[in-house]
């Protein structure tokens, strides 16, 4: 075979085989969903927010009422520090120190617990969510649907179908 001949074989080949991937490009359907969006869009992730919001709310408003109480009693104290004898002044500074103390520590628990609560309500959300894109994925025949991408194509993305699927009643 001549060159000319091998090089016509090569050519032929490979647009037989781009011929090939693109039609089995084409039978293949991709879907994306955008979690980022869904878990701010979707009603159960709206809903488990005000969830949380109704359950921590007076917890975090009394936190934030006790740190201007002591906020308050510090500026009262530095403002009146001078005039104060010192033993009167050392006690107060020795109560503001511990009531910030004990500020941080209500902080820190008030932190964990409102932490520990996301998780669960985020976890019971994502779970919600799988089962809505399986169901897409099983009725609608997608070859693959994927959460995190660089880059995905409105074509592909199905984050709207998600979040209305997920608006529907619970399952």
């Amino acid at each position: 075979m001549n060159r000319f001949a091998r090089a016509l074989a090569v050519t032929l080949s490979i647009c037989a085989l781009a011929l090939a991937s693109q039609a089995m490009a084409q039978d293949l359907k991709i879907g994306y969903v955008n979690s980022e969006r869904l878990l701010r869009e979707a009603a159960p992730a709206k809903a488990a927010q005000a969830k949380l919001e109704a359950e921590f709310g007076r917890r975090e408003k009394e936190l934030v009422d006790l740190r201007n109480r002591i906020k308050a009693a510090a500026d009262k104290l530095e403002k009146e520090a001078l005039t104060l004898p010192e033993s009167e002044r050392l006690k107060r500074q020795r109560e503001l120190l511990e009531q910030d103390r004990d500020l941080q520590r209500k902080q820190r628990e008030f932190q964990e617990d409102l932490n520990q609560r996301k998780n669960e309500e985020l976890a019971a959300v994502v779970e919600r969510a799988n089962r809505a894109i399986r169901q897409i994925f099983e009725t609608e025949k997608y070859d693959i649907i994927l959460q995190e991408v660089v880059f995905a194509g409105p074509r592909v993305d199905i984050t709207e179908k998600v979040i209305r699927a997920l608006s529907g009643p619970a399952r």
